[in-house]
């Protein structure tokens, strides 16, 4: 299972907090997605390999995705956290890069927190997106205001270039 993070809505659409949306969109490509009542994200199934993969985008905001998260696991029993990929925003790591790393998120990131909370672990894959370019901007808010303003022009195609690595590596790993 594939879990893109962001937040719901068309206000948050081309903000930085929405790196798991992006990557889940290029990773579908143009199918469409399903609402999943039960689990209250966006869904989709898509062929790695010889792999079925379940990808997702939960509608709640981001501090709720853990509800998201936990009720897609149960449909599923034989899936294992290992087996779980969260795709996220990292204020850690400078834009354009990403770090795929099991059971290590960033220090303070609430859809981390909320997933961390229902499932009871941290051990399932962190796709970390380097999002932080605050000093070459420069950018004098909060790390929280940082998150949830939206791309300058000139940091478009950084963040496509990376997105497009990201999901040539999940398919890669999938596969």
């Amino acid at each position: 299972m594939v879990v893109g993070l962001g937040n719901p809505g068309e206000k948050y659409r081309k903000t930085r907090h929405n790196v798991g949306f992006l990557v889940m969109e290029r990773l579908v490509g143009e199918d469409e997605w399903k609402v999943s009542k039960g689990s209250g994200a966006l869904v989709n199934w898509i062929k790695i390999g010889k792999n079925k993969v379940e990808v997702m985008k939960p509608q709640k905001f981001m501090n709720k995705s853990g509800l998201a998260v936990v009720r897609a696991k149960k449909k599923h029993p034989e899936l294992q956290n290992e087996d779980i990929y969260i795709i996220h925003d990292d204020l850690d790591i400078e834009l354009g890069e990403y770090k795929l790393s099991l059971g290590k998120g960033p220090k303070d990131h609430n859809g981390l927190k909320s997933i961390y909370e229902q499932l009871g672990t941290k051990d399932f894959w962190h796709v970390r997106m380097g999002i932080d370019n605050r000093m070459k901007i420069p950018f004098k808010g909060s790390g929280e205001e940082y998150v949830l303003s939206q791309w300058l022009p000139e940091e478009r195609e950084m963040i496509n270039n990376v997105v497009g690595v990201i999901v040539k590596e999940l398919k890669n790993v999938l596969a």
